[in-house]
């Protein structure tokens, strides 16, 4: 499963060290991902916040981009703090575009990832290899 967190940019961390407790972030710059905005189980602000334990009041304030990859270039370009999907923001927190802050909490999306084929396919090397490479990225614990 996915998991959700806040990022943003190593020098908005240094220029922002405020940044001390989640509760913090109602006074930031957020940055909405509305690329699925009519998908009601897709990861926001506010549900963050509600499993975070904070009040919602700051959580619909900021900047709105209809792009999930424009969303992360947004925060390490310095513009706010984006609720990243692990998926995504892997490498550039792997490469220190991105910092994770309050990796304490954890927030799963209820959303998954589904490889379809046809059934009589099933057998087909390739298909196998892709597929077994899949897992393996899966439950690699590097790749999270």
């Amino acid at each position: 499963m996915e998991e959700v967190y806040p990022v943003c940019s190593p020098q908005l961390l240094i220029d922002h060290w405020r940044l001390e407790k989640p509760a913090d972030l109602a006074q930031d710059m957020l940055i909405h991902d509305l690329s699925m905005d009519s998908h009601t189980d897709f990861p926001t602000w506010h549900a963050w916040f509600k499993s975070a334990g904070l009040p919602e009041g700051g959580s619909s304030r900021g900047m709105k981009i209809n792009n999930s990859a424009a969303v992360l270039q947004a925060a390490i370009e310095g513009h706010g703090i984006a609720l990243a999907r692990s998926v995504m923001a892997h490498n550039d927190l792997a490469s220190g575009r991105l910092v994770r802050l309050f990796p304490e909490i954890s927030f799963q999306s209820p959303l998954a990832y589904y490889a379809v084929y046809r059934p009589e396919c099933s057998t087909l090397p390739r298909l196998k290899r892709f597929r077994d490479w899949l897992f393996s990225e899966a439950n690699d614990p590097a790749s999270k």
